[in-house]
């Protein structure tokens, strides 16, 4: 267990000690949240209320949770190949059935990603010794295509302090899961390639995750590293493991398709 150490002190959902600390990180949760309800983003959170470590970023977005309604399901996703995975809880109004229409009133970045999702069916409560893969796979309702919204309390997401962003529950807006796949355990995900199409159009072909080769690696590492901040409630809810296509804008009234080679589709509509 030693070498996760430093993963699990960052994944802790323990307050801060210092109170002054944890009214900051509020306020900078309050300001992340006024700013995606009323569309009116801000650059960046000032200075002054800026995480300054993964923990504190994740402590915000806990604080967001709480006033967004509970976690209907987590991202989970490599920054880059063999880079260490980033976490978020997905307010669970946001997550929606293949085919939703989405009120594009309430949006102002509309972006969409391709997704492969798995449905927990039950939990994976805490214990001392870690999961295995075969305990998590056991855990794994089905797998589904998916398409999941971004959203940003950030004008510009890429420009503002990396933190921030994690903080701002990774972009995430929105979550649309599409239909089971049969038999997906024989399907080679590191085979697979993904196209995003808009309005009839593909935008993105071919496209490919940085952890293709082992998406139930990612769920594997919520279940363990996770667990301070999931408390192992799993059951019932989902687990996407990153985009396939990057995040690709729609339009207002934008009809969008996520397509996968071998794993189907999903599909949403803005309105």
């Amino acid at each position: 267990m030693t070498d996760r150490i430093a993963d699990r002190i960052a994944m802790t959902n323990e307050s801060p000690a210092d109170g002054a600390l944890r009214n900051r990180l509020r306020q900078a949760a309050e300001l992340l949240l006024a700013a995606r309800h009323r569309l009116l983003p801000i650059a960046d959170l000032p200075l002054e209320l800026r995480p300054k470590t993964l923990a504190e970023a994740y402590f915000v977005q806990d604080v967001l949770l709480q006033a967004l309604g509970g976690a209907g399901g987590w991202k989970v996703g490599l920054p880059a190949p063999g880079a260490t995975p980033l976490c978020s809880p997905m307010p669970v109004h946001t997550i929606a059935a293949n085919g939703a229409r989405i009120a594009s009133r309430f949006r102002r970045m509309r972006g969409v990603e391709a997704e492969i999702a798995f449905l927990m069916n039950r939990d994976l409560p805490p214990r001392d010794s870690p999961y295995s893969r075969e305990e998590v796979l056991d855990a794994v309702a089905s797998c589904h295509p998916a398409i999941e919204i971004l959203e940003s309390g950030i004008l510009d997401p890429t420009a503002a302090h990396r933190l921030t962003g994690i903080a701002d529950l990774q972009m995430n807006g929105g979550f649309v899961f599409g239909e089971a796949l049969p038999d997906w355990r024989r399907i080679d995900f590191a085979a697979e390639t993904a196209e995003m199409v808009i309005d009839g159009a593909v935008r993105v072909a071919n496209g490919k995750s940085p952890a293709a080769g082992d998406l139930i690696g990612l769920a594997v590492w919520l279940a363990n590293e996770g667990q301070p901040r999931t408390g192992g409630r799993l059951a019932g809810k989902w687990i996407t493991t990153g985009s396939w296509t990057g995040s690709i804008p729609a339009g207002e009234t934008s009809e969008v398709l996520a397509r996968f080679q071998q794993c189907g589709s999903a599909a949403l509509r803005f309105r």
